[in-house]
């Protein structure tokens, strides 16, 4: 086969970095022409030694193979982005003044003390079903939604905290069910959310204040989105959100009013 110093050469620089293999300048009697010495150094690519018996060809098309998912690998670690989307909706309602042939106030701090008032807090109307976890904290299921392209069932946690001039929700998880893979997404996706709901009880007009904010944050990491700069993902992304957000208050908005005045009417009823 001839010595390494003048019958053998390094292959083309150009394409395989330097000290990859070794490529024999002439026929070899035993191996045919151009195959590898068996006294290689060892690839500072992929670490390959003594790689005997390949041929060029095979050779750069294994290092090239390795060379390609090792860099698809760095691509999409350097180009994981974080699109963080926000979305916020208030609007000020004012609500009758109810009271019984009494003189008996039905005040909107005890209608949401009830059981009736809870539901139309989590706007139960709107969601597919919900179920109680703990005293103050309800499981809910919403249904299914078109996001970003996807077709998502979300589900979320709430916790509702009343006080005596406010009460507040807020989102404490958020996760979505459907296919496999869409499932795996909820490990790059967050979600909070706050719905405040305030009035003064002092005042002699009962009006509420409802203040909604959602924040979500998306791990973009996959091709092609990791190409696009963030703002190709936030703008349509913060105009979907902003878009659920206003329908859900209006609905809330509603379905609260309605209801309260359902609650007072029963109250009504049952005292008389």
């Amino acid at each position: 086969m001839g010595s390494l110093c003048n019958r053998w050469v390094p292959s083309n620089s150009s394409i395989l970095p330097r000290g990859t293999s070794y490529f024999c300048s002439r026929p070899s009697p035993s191996r045919g022409l151009f195959y590898t010495s068996t006294c290689h150094m060892q690839c500072a690519n992929c670490g390959i030694t003594n790689a005997a018996h390949l041929s060029p060809i095979s050779s750069m098309l294994r290092w090239a193979t390795r060379r390609a998912q090792a860099l698809k690998a760095e691509l999409t670690e350097a180009k994981s982005k974080r699109a963080n989307l926000y979305a916020e909706q208030k609007q000020k309602i004012t609500l009758p003044n109810y009271s019984s042939s009494s003189g008996k106030v039905y005040s909107f701090q005890e209608f949401l003390s009830h059981p009736l008032g809870i539901e139309s807090l989590l706007n139960t109307r709107a969601l597919q079903c919900f179920e109680y976890l703990d005293s103050n904290t309800y499981r809910c299921t919403l249904p299914k939604v078109k996001f970003l392209k996807f077709e998502v069932s979300p589900i979320l946690v709430l916790r509702v905290t009343p006080a005596n001039e406010y009460c507040m929700v807020e989102m404490l998880s958020c996760k979505f069910e459907g296919s496999e893979s869409l499932e795996r997404q909820n490990d790059y996706f967050t979600a909070f959310m706050t719905n405040c709901i305030s009035w003064d009880a002092s005042s002699s007009e009962l009006s509420l204040d409802v203040d909604v904010k959602l924040n979500v944050t998306l791990e973009v990491h996959t091709l092609p989105f990791t190409l696009l700069p963030i703002s190709a993902i936030e703008t349509p992304g913060n105009l979907a959100v902003q878009r659920l957000v206003d329908s859900m208050i209006q609905l809330l908005v509603q379905h609260l009013c309605e209801d309260y005045d359902r609650w007072v009417q029963e109250q009504s009823e049952g005292s008389s």
